[in-house]
């Protein structure tokens, strides 16, 4: 795995040995930026269930003015802080070693909202539906802030009309999908 694009350009990125976590291929994570592209420069950005940090770091690397990781798994975090002094983009960046939910409440006291909200939760157990339910009523994503939920193909957003938000765009992969929402 690599950064592909931006300031650390073609710089490799450790993960972490095992199955607990999935990184986004090359591929997916290029199809992601193109989507993303107009809005990233300067934009502020959370990467929710971060694994390796590569979402939040190919951000940075394409001109993100900073990014938040939040990963509860000791070793994913460790990862993500090594990634990012070897590509040297740490300065921007902030790492929150608290599950999602902790984290959302913390960022929520001393943050404005976020221009781009990514992330990858573990697949089949509805955390995107709990992580989306306290977007909805919460001040770190206005009506300009674009989410982004990657899940496997058989996730089910139909409640987030419900949320007041709307889904304005799917990606689909061969088995994986990124779900593009804004609050309505």
């Amino acid at each position: 795995m690599r950064v592909i694009a931006g300031k650390a350009r073609r710089l490799p990125l450790k993960t972490i040995d095992g199955m607990d976590t999935r990184p986004t291929t090359d591929r997916i994570k290029e199809t992601l930026f193109n989507v993303l592209a107009p809005n990233l420069a300067d934009c502020r950005f959370l990467d929710l269930f971060s694994g390796s940090g590569a979402i939040g770091i190919e951000a940075l690397s394409r001109g993100a003015k900073s990014a938040v990781f939040v990963e509860q798994m000791q070793k994913a975090a460790d990862c993500i802080e090594e990634n990012l002094k070897f590509t040297r983009l740490d300065d921007g960046a902030r790492v929150l070693r608290k599950d999602v939910l902790s984290a959302l409440n913390l960022l929520e006291r001393e943050e404005e909202p976020f221009d781009i909200i990514f992330m990858d939760p573990p697949y089949g157990k509805l955390l995107e539906k709990s992580v989306l339910q306290y977007l909805a009523g919460s001040c770190l994503a206005d009506e300009y802030t674009i989410i982004v939920v990657e899940s496997d193909l058989h996730t089910s957003f139909d409640y987030v009309e419900g949320l007041s938000l709307h889904i304005y765009k799917e990606k689909i992969y061969k088995t994986n999908k990124h779900v593009f929402i804004e609050k309505r």
